[in-house]
Order: C-alpha cells, then structure tokens, then sequence
C-alpha cells in the first residue's frame, strides 16, 4: 500500500477522510516537504493511531487538519473531509465553528497549552459558550460536570483555580474535558500521554476509552508510544519522513509488522528478554573501542576506586529525609515543613545500576538532588549518604567540589539543562575548568573532542549551539557534559521520558557500552518499566516519600510483595 491510498477502517462514510495531504514549510534554506501525500480514514466510534519518530509529519498533519500550521507552512494539496464538509474550501470563520466545535484537540504539553492567567472554569467557559447553547448557571454547572467527569475531585470548587495548582496528570485530564466539552465528532490527541506515568497514563487512556464509548467519538491518536497504541487502536498508520509507509489494523501490525521500518521500531523496543542485546541497529559506534584519553584515564581510575572496597556499597544513603518549609505569606516562612522524602535508605555498588522507580510526586528526583547538595537554599535535608566513604551531606567547599568530581547527573530535559547561549565545546569545558582545574586549555580541548567522539557526536558539535540539535543529540551532549569530570556515580534522572523509541535505544545502548567499558554506577530514575527491565541490577519502589520495596530487577518484577508494586505494574502497557 502506498501513502497515497487511504485506509477505509469500516463500511459506511467516515467521520475524518483525508486524501493526497502535502504540507510545505518555507525557510531560508528552500521549502521541504513536512507531510507527502498523506491518506487517511477514520470511522465512528474507532482509534485511528498515526505512529512513528519526533520530525516525522505526525503534530504537522494535526495541525493542517484544523489549518493551524505555522506562518511558514501552508497545504500544498489535498483534501480535508469532515464527514461531508470540505474542511479547506471553509473561510477562517468557518474553522472557528469546527475547531473546538467538531474536532477537539488534546496538545502534548497541558503545561504550556493552557492559559496560566486565566482559571481552568474560565477556559471551560469559552469552549462552552463559542460552541454551545449553555449560559448563566447552566453553563458553569456544565463546566462543573465535565471537571467531575474527566475525575478532578471537588469540581465546582475547582472551577475557580490556576492551572499550576494541579498535577500534570490533572492538567491533562482538563485539557480533555476543553477538547471535548463541546462533544465534538472527531478527537485528536497528540502525544496525550508521553510525559504521565504509568498509573496516570492508564487512568486518562481509560478515561478517553470510556468517553469514546459514550459519545461514538472518533479519535486520531498521534503517538510513538507503540505499547499505547497496541492496548488501544482499532488501526495503525505508520509514518517516516512525512509519508505514511505502512496502514493495517492493530492487531496485523504487531503479529507481523511489514514494513522493515515497522520491524525496527518493534525490535528497538526494550524489554526484560532483551537484556544484554543491542536494542539500536546504529549502535555500533556507540559500542566501539574507546580512545585513549585522559577522560578515559579518569573513569576508569575512580571505577577501580570504588570496585576496589569488596562488597561494599559505592554509594551508602542511610535515613535520607527532605522536607520543604511552608510559607505562611509571601513575605516570611512558618514554622511548619513539607515532608518529601521520608527516611530514604539504600546502596549503590560501583558498575551496578540501581533504578529508583515510582510515580510522579513520589519523591525520586528530589532524593537526586538532596544527594547532589542541589536543595541546600531551599530544602531541610536530613540523614547520611556517603561516597566511597565520604559523607556528601556535611562536605564544604574544596571538599565538596572533589566529591562533585565522583557524583553527576543527567537531567530529563536537555533543552532545559543546556545553556541555550553557549557552544557546546564551552558547556563542556566549563565543568572540566571547574572541577579539574590542573589541566591546561589544549588538555581540555582534547578530552572535550574524546568525548564527543565517545558519545557519537559529529566532529564539529563543540562549534555549534544545543538548538542545532536533536532532542537524542542534545541529550549526548548533556551525558558528555555529565562524563567530563570522570564521574564514578551517574544520576540519570529520566533521561530518556520524552524520546522515540529508536533514540530512547541509541541511549540506552550508549549508557550500556559506557558502563561495561568504565564500571560507572548508575543511579537510575524513571517511571519506564521497559527501560527499566533493560538496563537495572536492581529496583528500589518509592511511593509518598518512601522506599516501600528493594530488590533484585527479575525479583521486582515477577513476586512484587507490596500491593503498590502490583498497582504499578499492572498498569504498564505491554505488547
């Protein structure tokens, strides 16, 4: 089949039929073509999901289908049909009607898609009085209604707060009850899950799943979530390079996926089976001989430092607890505290990867950051944690700075943890310059082109900004950041949530090859149990604060003996 042919999902008209799509966007460097010949069906009632990697056409084709491209992007051909409606012979007013009326859209990030000045019932309000008839009392008691229905407790009450006081699962959930308060025809949802955590994530899959049903929704689902889109799509279109390469239902799609593409995202995928495997076909690099530097050098001396105490624990934490003080006004602090990690426990040993897995609020990154002396400013931080036998909690100054050498961390957004105002080559020397202040400038310039080299970056990275970059590049970028100042300890808090699945493998293949070559420890954090399965020695369960469960990774996994364990892993999709 090829992209041009549209998929007729079921007999009957469809409620989205889209024939010949081609997007063009303009630049300084010529016009490309973001969507080719695009064709597509979908049906009452069904889960059409269009699948593939971040730059494919995906969120373009979203955005063409209710005319919101970008200024420099316009549709080159094709036809747009809602039901019997033309979408692209309709004037701007009459997309006003449809969007939000007919077709209701769900953004990746609630975060940024919902308007922090106005309150959530104000924005209920706007969908609500554009495209329906409700006014006065009936239109906030059904603002009221859709709050409750998309499960935010005390909804009317609710009605009159912020977008910053919910959780990100929360937001999400508003976001759905905007796209469908108006009951429009046709859903889309672009990435709706991407950044929620596993319990989070089946909760608002489960949620639009029972609207669905309720209202004969049809649903475009715009994912690269391959174990999403097999718990929940009647039918697949998969999407590379702006062109759709494969169309079948769900269920032929992952029993023998045809097209090689197909078969490659699926193989990339990680899982307890595949451990020692290497997920990415592009791995090789990653994997290759290390060149001697004096980077190389550095590792492998502060691994052999930590390997060298037999048996014992490389990184010790004992009784970690972190509290927030609460304030009172906006001029003082109370005497009360916020407990966020409550009497943390446990060991690291050096070329081990612990994972630290739980849900969003749990308290998993916070206990990263108390151990990295992040919260000293702004956190009561409680307990011991040693490394190598050296307490981090109580070191100052040169002391500290020695420790900061054998403990780094790798941040879940590299657009947010690189300076966006520096070259790369200056990001990097600026922590080499820092924590290893005896080499000269030319000693650092060469670690800095190692580095590089060792992670798979282009020889001329160190020259150009974060923002040339991929988000699989930028994320390189900021483990050799990290891998600098020869770390013995490596905190990866989530390095990996929001990248496709052939680069999430690319990482994990790389953190794989670093830890065998190096004997780096790793101190995992995530809520991805598939990564997880993959890459851990052994899982520690947080759950409010706490550790509630430790083990080995198969032990975890296959006899959890507490009920949240269970929860959580109940709740991961699967293929």
């Amino acid at each position: 089949m090829t992209s041009s042919q549209v998929y007729g999902p079921g007999a009957g008209q469809p409620v989205l039929s889209v024939h010949d799509l081609s997007v063009q966007i303009t630049s300084d460097a010529g016009t490309a073509q973001a969507v080719k010949s695009l064709g597509l069906a979908i049906a009452q009632g069904q889960t059409f999901a269009l699948v593939g990697e971040s730059g494919c056409g995906k969120s373009m084709t979203a955005l063409a289908l209710l005319r919101l491209l970008p200024e420099a992007g316009r549709i080159a051909a094709g036809r747009i049909q809602l039901g019997q409606t033309e979408l692209n012979s309709l004037s701007e007013q009459g997309m006003r009607k449809v969007r939000g009326g007919q077709v209701g859209i769900i953004f990746q990030e609630p975060s940024t898609s919902l308007n922090p000045v106005l309150t959530v019932g104000q924005q209920l309000f706007e969908t609500l009085q554009v495209h329906t008839s409700y006014r006065g009392k009936a239109l906030k008691q059904r603002a009221a209604w859709w709050l409750a229905r998309v499960g935010i407790p005390d909804a009317e009450s609710r009605l009159q707060d912020y977008p910053f006081q919910f959780s990100g699962g929360q937001k999400q959930r508003i976001m759905i009850a905007i796209a469908l308060a108006a009951e429009p025809r046709l859903l889309i949802a672009d990435e709706p899950t991407t950044a929620l955590d596993v319990t989070v994530q089946a909760q608002i899959l489960n949620l639009l799943a029972d609207i669905q049903k309720e209202m004969g929704l049809a649903i475009l689902l715009i994912t690269h979530d391959l174990a999403v889109v097999k718990n929940v799509a009647d039918h697949v279109a998969l999407m590379r390079s702006g062109e759709i390469v494969e169309t079948v239902d769900a269920a032929n799609f992952f029993a023998s996926p045809r097209h090689p593409y197909a078969r490659e995202l699926l193989a990339a995928i990680p899982t307890f089976a595949k451990r020692g495997q290497a997920l990415s076909a592009s791995s090789s690099h990653a994997s290759a001989t290390p060149s001697a530097s004096s980077t190389d050098e550095g590792v492998v001396r502060a691994a052999k430092q930590g390997a060298s105490v037999a048996g014992e624990p490389l990184l010790a934490v004992r009784n970690l607890s972190v509290a927030y003080a609460r304030k009172q006004g906006w001029w003082q602090r109370g005497g009360s505290s916020i407990s966020i990690v409550k009497d943390v426990s446990f060991d690291l040993r050096a070329g081990e990867t612990l994972a630290l897995l739980g849900e969003s609020g749990c308290g998993k990154t916070t206990t990263a950051k108390a151990l990295l002396r992040l919260l000293d400013k702004t956190a009561v931080v409680e307990g011991q944690a040693s490394l190598a036998g050296t307490s981090l909690l109580d070191a100052y100054g040169r002391r500290l700075q020695r420790l900061r050498q054998s403990i780094q961390i790798v941040f879940q957004d590299p657009y947010a943890s690189l300076d966006p105002r520096m070259l790369v080559g200056e990001i990097l020397d600026e922590g080499i310059a820092a924590l290893r202040p005896e080499r000269s400038r030319q000693q650092r310039q060469a670690q800095i082109r190692a580095l590089l080299d060792r992670v798979g970056l282009p020889n001329n990275t160190a020259s150009r900004y974060p923002h040339e970059f991929s988000g699989g590049q930028r994320q390189r970028v900021a483990i050799a950041r990290a891998l600098a100042v020869e770390p013995a300890v490596l905190v990866c808090d989530e390095p990996t949530s929001a990248l496709d699945v052939s680069v999430q493998a690319q990482i994990l293949d790389l953190l794989k090859s670093l830890q065998a070559d190096f004997n780096i420890s790793y101190l995992f954090i995530t809520h991805n149990f598939g990564v997880v399965e993959y890459l851990s020695d052994r899982i520690a369960i947080m759950h409010d604060g706490r550790i509630i469960e430790s083990g080995t990774t198969e032990s975890v996994l296959t006899s959890p003996s507490h009920p949240e364990t269970a929860r959580l892993l109940a709740a991961v999709p699967r293929l």
